[in-house]
């Protein structure tokens, strides 16, 4: 395992706290260069510790992290000016202007980018001289996201980057986080909008009580998991008699069908209809998402707890 392939390498990573609780317990992944990875988890799963010991915020208490090479927590001076860290809340001076606030933070940056650059990157140039406690919450969070770009960060930590942002803004953020993986940049983010790991992430890890429980390329996670047919019967036509291979669940006119062959089942489904003269209303057959598959980890790691 070499930096030229992966800029980001957890093995057998651990983080208790006083009182003995091990948030992280002995987790092992890797991020290539210029890969966008995506860290899921539950609530407590342990994803925030995890970032942590990653930005070389706190010491692991058990394995090994590193990043660009080196130990992000005892050879900080040679990890910190070449990554780029959006926490959740960037707690800034609430008087000073936009670009104020940029040159304070490019100021305290080896080899920043030019301010307005950053701001422009973020869509924040027409708002360069309003004051921060005039922004809104989504204007605050495109903020946060310039000045972890204006050091032209190599590693780029996203903190739950699109919280607050409305619909278009969370678009826009995608597409900037796209350029910069096509540019070289590697991307690691945390984020509880599910479809948005799916659409960024190259791959993802999903965490739950401190491990992870699986990892890989979004569709491979979701390629584990069943996809479903839905559709109502029509009246008088009882559920019985669908084909047994089907094997549906139904309430009442309501059914759903679980497959992992989709194309299969809905060809024997629609041939069902159609020699039997039955019109299948609302028909809407579908892959598993990554929110069917978080789902359905977080409810059986539980059940198994």
């Amino acid at each position: 395992m070499t930096t030229d392939q992966y800029v980001i390498a957890a093995e057998g990573l651990r983080r208790s706290y006083s009182g003995g609780y091990e948030a992280v317990r002995g987790i092992s992944f890797s991020v290539a260069r210029g890969e966008i990875f995506a860290l899921l988890g539950t609530n407590g799963a342990g994803k925030t510790s995890t970032v942590e010991l990653l930005e070389g915020l706190a010491a692991p208490s058990g394995g090994s992290v590193r990043v660009l090479g080196h130990d992000p927590y005892r050879e900080r001076a040679a990890v910190r000016p070449r990554i780029g860290v959006m926490l959740q809340e960037g707690g800034f001076p609430s008087d000073l202007t936009v670009t104020e606030t940029a040159r304070m933070w490019a100021g305290c940056t080896s080899g920043a980018r030019p301010v307005a650059e950053a701001l422009d990157l973020v869509g924040l140039g027409a708002r360069a001289k309003v004051r921060v406690k005039q922004l809104s919450g989504g204007e605050r969070r495109r903020l946060d996201l310039a000045l972890a770009l204006i050091g032209r960060p190599e590693v780029l930590f996203l903190d739950e980057p699109t919280t607050g942002l409305d619909a278009e803004g969370r678009r826009d953020t995608w597409d900037l986080v796209r350029a910069l993986r096509d540019t070289g940049t590697t991307v690691l983010l945390t984020t509880h909008y599910l479809e948005e790991a799916e659409t960024l992430a190259d791959r993802l890890a999903i965490m739950h009580n401190g491990v992870v429980v699986t990892s890989g390329a979004p569709a491979d996670v979701t390629a584990s998991r069943p996809a479903r047919i839905r559709f109502l019967l029509p009246r008088g036509v009882a559920p019985a008699v669908l084909p047994l291979s089907l094997r549906a669940a139904a309430d009442g006119r309501r059914v759903e069908i679980r497959t992992h062959q989709l194309q299969e089942s809905l060809e024997e489904l629609l041939r069902w209809a159609r020699e039997g003269g039955h019109r299948l209303e609302g028909l809407d057959a579908r892959a598993a998402s990554l929110e069917e598959a978080f789902l359905e980890i977080a409810q059986t790691e539980t059940a198994g707890v």
